[in-house]
């Protein structure tokens, strides 16, 4: 059976993030993708120059009406925009009993333009973060959702997953590209334990959409029936070899996309 993924974020007309990112992913990894989107962007590889958002009793319309006569087996929330869209989306969801929820804050663009209001992150934690499966924040996603200062090394990280499992995830996958050195690693926190994905960082400046694609790649793989674990492992390696193909696309003269269709073209 060809499982049904849904993606709640914002469009990217260049292609490379967002819902374009997403459903891309899903394509990539033979799920069948559907989007309901919460904002409107300008943007390309070299920054975010207008954003749209789409009213918050709309973005409820679409989740309702793909609920209404669709089998939903993982569900992914990529960029909210603000507090009153956080609540809607939560809302929305409240009736999805044992559906996978992979959470990826976007708060920050590629080029460093805001995607989230300051006075949405505590609407975001406290209404989102309790129903997330996987919660997948980079550095500086963590640090704003907890309020506290970048992690700057590996006890960091750690120290910060844990106190974001504490807030309702089941899982917390901090991720470490903002580290500097050689490897990328991601810190895992369970109520069991912490563990670590390791991978050697790929020296490229196209990585626009790496957050989103590893998010919704979760999202694919567990609607597929792996384990949380198995999912961000196999996501994980898609992600790595999708960068390390990004280089064989020519989009823009920013941040490129990564390739997601690298085991396919």
């Amino acid at each position: 059976m060809i499982r049904n993924v849904l993606t709640i974020a914002g469009s990217d007309p260049s292609g490379g993030a967002g819902i374009q990112a997403d459903l891309k992913t899903f394509s990539a990894l033979g799920v069948y993708g559907m989007a309901a989107l919460t904002a409107l962007t300008a943007q390309n590889t070299q920054g975010v120059s207008a954003i749209h958002l789409v009213p918050p009793e709309f973005v409820a319309q679409q989740i309702k009406a793909v609920f209404a006569d669709i089998r939903v087996d993982a569900v992914k929330i990529g960029m909210i925009a603000n507090a009153d869209i956080a609540e809607a989306v939560a809302d929305a969801l409240s009736p999805l009993r044992g559906v996978p929820v992979v959470l990826d804050p976007v708060m920050i663009a590629k080029g460093g333009a805001p995607l989230l209001a300051r006075e949405a992150i505590d609407t975001m934690v406290r209404c989102l973060l309790p129903i997330a499966t996987v919660l997948t924040p980079n550095l500086p996603e963590a640090a704003a959702l907890l309020n506290q200062p970048i992690a700057e090394n590996r006890s960091g990280m750690a120290e910060q997953a844990a106190r974001l499992l504490s807030l309702g995830p089941s899982y917390v996958l901090v991720k470490g590209g903002h580290l500097l050195g050689p490897d990328s690693p991601d810190v895992l926190a369970t109520a069991e334990a912490s563990s670590w994905f390791e991978a050697q960082r790929v020296v490229t400046a196209n990585t626009h959409g790496t957050g989103c694609t590893l998010s919704s790649a979760i999202a694919a793989e567990l609607a597929k029936g792996a384990s949380p674990r198995q999912a961000i492992g196999a996501a994980k390696r898609y992600l790595s070899s999708a960068v390390a193909a990004a280089d064989t696309l020519s989009v823009g003269s920013g941040h490129g996309p990564v390739q997601h269709f690298h085991a396919l073209w």
